[in-house]
């Protein structure tokens, strides 16, 4: 809860996105805190009913960043701020070609030093980017990291590798699993906290020891769109500063640092693909399952995709590692199964080519979305959709947004609520 300070007169919200419009000054409320407000006064109690005093904050937030502008929906206006959100994100976070030494708080070059394990905590799209990040510590970094759902680590006895750092993700900093999980990992003996997070005065940043603030600026649409593509942003610059403490992964910084700079332009060249999307998305018009593949850090995607598709279209949609096909998923396999690859142009293109020849060899229709120089061709089983060409490390945020603007538009077509669709809300803020 926030407090919210006008003239004459004072309020209280969930969020200061819903106030902006009478008051910038704002007060939040810690776990327990009892507000007694009225027009002309605040009194604040804390969980001991003892009177106390929480910091009044200026919100630099514009009052009118929430309006959707020349968008039909906040969905489509999120889609195309990547780019901005990626450029604010990155913003004095990396200086002459290095990490900045406070890119994720003003301890953080001491208690980052000597870290040798990654616990990422995360629900719904928060956790497919962790599970991303998983693939980036591990090859870049040489550091092993574990990834798991707030309400799984929450409610299992588990073991903390030493010097290990506990991370965070949450769009709105409130979701009540992950703020469980961070208050056990304090019991448990985690060398250091990190919140990865757009709000800041959120729970969540104030209970870490670490915060990077996403600046993503306010996300309205109920299904994640620019704050996926920043966390994983804010993911890979941890990636980098953590691989400063391992030999042979010296030259890492200087490799996410070029990519990231590079990042913003990719995403404005990979929105240039929204009116082929637009079409292919026709094809979906009347089909309610659907099959999403990729391989080693483009599986994460494949299984964003499927959770976009499905939260505002209602189309039943699943995604598997590619390699997993002949374990069961090629039994779901015929004309009337949508199935949708990313492929990028990386170590394991030829595998995926592979497993596509055996969803053609059953009868699937393919919709790829792959590199130029992938060596896919579109023909009566096949629609390709080439996307621009990009540095490894940063292809799986880019192969993000034509997911996007494809659970978009068959959202349109199958005539759904795309920014508010059915049982779902946008912070989940109970169990």
């Amino acid at each position: 809860m926030v407090v919210g300070y006008g003239l004459g007169e004072n309020f209280l919200a969930s969020d200061q996105l819903a106030l902006l419009p009478v008051t910038r000054r704002f007060s939040f409320l810690e776990e327990g805190d009892v507000v007694e407000l009225t027009r002309r006064s605040v009194k604040i109690f804390d969980k001991n009913g003892e009177a106390v005093e929480r910091p009044v904050k200026e919100s630099d937030v514009k009052h009118d960043a929430g309006d959707k502008g020349q968008f039909k929906h906040y969905m489509l206006k999120e889609i195309y701020e990547q780019p901005i959100a990626i450029k604010n994100t990155l913003e004095n976070r990396m200086v002459n070609g290095r990490v900045a030494e406070a890119a994720f708080g003003e301890d953080a070059a001491r208690l980052l030093t000597g870290i040798r394990h990654v616990e990422i905590i995360a629900c719904g799209t928060s956790y497919h980017a962790g599970m991303v990040a998983r693939y980036w510590f591990e090859e870049y970094a040489g550091i092993s990291c574990n990834v798991e759902i707030a309400s799984e680590f929450r409610y299992r006895k588990s073991v903390v590798h030493e010097n290990s750092l506990f991370v965070t993700l949450s769009q709105s900093g409130e979701t009540a699993d992950t703020l469980a999980a961070l208050r056990l990992a304090k019991e448990l003996g985690f060398r250091a906290s990190l919140a990865i997070c757009n709000v800041p005065g959120s729970s969540l940043v104030r209970e870490s020891d670490l915060a990077y603030m996403m600046k993503a600026g306010p996300e309205i649409g109920v299904a994640s769109t620019k704050a996926f593509t920043v966390q994983l942003c804010g993911l890979l610059l941890l990636v980098a500063q953590l691989s400063r403490h391992n030999a042979s992964a010296a030259a890492v910084e200087a490799e996410v640092i070029a990519a990231l700079q590079s990042l913003p332009a990719k995403v404005e060249s990979a929105l240039d693909m929204d009116d082929a999307i637009q079409d292919l998305a026709e094809d979906f018009a009347d089909k309610n399952h659907s099959l999403f593949l990729g391989r080693g850090d483009q599986y994460p995607i494949a299984m964003e995709g499927a959770l976009k598709l499905k939260e505002i279209s209602y189309i039943h949609a699943e995604a598997y590692a590619a390699g997993e096909l002949k374990h069961g998923p090629l039994a779901l396999i015929d004309a009337e199964m949508p199935v949708i690859v990313v492929a990028p142009n990386n170590t394991l293109l030829e595998k995926l080519h592979s497993n596509v020849e055996e969803v053609r060899a059953r009868g699937g229709l393919m919709y790829v979305f792959a590199d130029k120089g992938a060596q896919f061709k579109s023909d009566e089983t096949m629609k390709v959709l080439d996307v621009p060409t990009c540095e490894k490390i940063v292809a799986p945020i880019l192969y993000t947004i034509p997911l996007q603007l494809l659970s978009y538009h068959v959202a349109l077509i199958k005539g759904t609520d795309v920014d508010q669709p059915r049982n779902l809300a946008k912070s989940v803020t109970v169990e």
